[in-house]
């Protein structure tokens, strides 16, 4: 089978490690220091449950509640990775508000997405807990991770995941269906 091109766009507020995770999963290396992002876009080749995917992450710049959603990332973007600190409750807010845009943006009314709360190395740091992010994620219908992309910790399942919601989406996988006979 040839490879699917997908198109995935990585948002979130400031600093909450939006480009670590992308070039972790790219590269494999985790770079400690800041410099804030405009927009990058990364390219990779990967493979989930036999099939092959041509991925374009897009990194784009920090949002914050006052942000205008950039019109090119309702277009097309196949599937989104919001992404939040656990050391940050106002990354939390922020990324509620990006949801909300990002439906209006599109016209739906669900999207393939992943929520992350990012930083879970940072325990000690912790602000928001795995139960609110789950909720959260949830309310959305969303699939949600923790993550740590200087740890390398569930950063490749976030991509995974997200393709395959992106697959589900577009019907070309089946669900386990949830019908019990007795």
């Amino acid at each position: 089978m040839p490879p699917k091109q997908r198109k995935i766009a990585i948002m979130g507020y400031r600093s909450v490690g939006k480009s670590s995770l992308s070039l972790r999963f790219v590269d494999g290396q985790f770079v400690d220091s800041y410099d804030p992002t405009i927009e990058n876009t990364f390219a990779k080749t990967t493979r989930v449950a036999n099939q092959e995917y041509d991925l374009d992450l897009v990194d784009t710049a920090g949002q914050d509640e006052y942000s205008i959603f950039p019109g090119q990332y309702s277009m097309d973007i196949h599937g989104y990775v919001l992404v939040y600190s656990i050391t940050s409750p106002k990354s939390f807010e922020v990324v509620q508000v990006i949801y909300d845009k990002l439906l209006d943006m599109t016209g739906k009314i669900h999207v393939p997405l992943v929520l992350v709360g990012n930083k879970k190395d940072l325990h000690m740091e912790r602000m928001i807990s795995y139960e609110e992010g789950k909720r959260l994620a949830d309310s959305w219908k969303a699939v949600f991770l923790e993550a740590s992309a200087k740890q390398n910790e569930a950063v490749a399942d976030i991509f995974h995941t997200i393709l395959l919601e992106i697959d589900k989406a577009n019907g070309d996988i089946q669900t386990k269906s949830q019908c019990i006979i007795s």
